[in-house]
């Protein structure tokens, strides 16, 4: 049975658990890992405020280090998320095979 995600964000998977979120599908090259390093209070629920984003290669035969393509740190789980999927998208269409 293939994994259909609950959440997805411009047509990919979303995943959270705990202070990490990932964005992307493991199938393809890279995939976007955010940290939540703080949170604040909002409406009464706790709500990611600062995130350490970063453009990760899905190559298991490198060393960690070695797959973090970008990284930055940004306010606001919109704004890591947007520049997130533009990293993710311009990695994706530079990595695709010639047509």
């Amino acid at each position: 049975m293939a994994f259909t995600p609950k959440l997805t964000y411009k047509g990919k998977p979303l995943v959270r658990c705990g202070r990490e979120i990932y964005y992307g599908d493991l199938a393809d090259p890279f995939v976007i890992f955010m940290q939540v390093l703080t949170t604040k209070e909002e409406g009464g629920a706790q709500v990611a405020d600062k995130l350490h984003v970063m453009l990760m290669s899905t190559d298991a035969s490198r060393p960690l280090p070695e797959r973090v393509v970008k990284q930055s740190s940004k306010s606001g789980l919109y704004t890591a998320l947007e520049i997130g999927s533009m990293w993710l998208e311009r990695a994706l269409r530079e990595t695709a095979p010639a047509k």
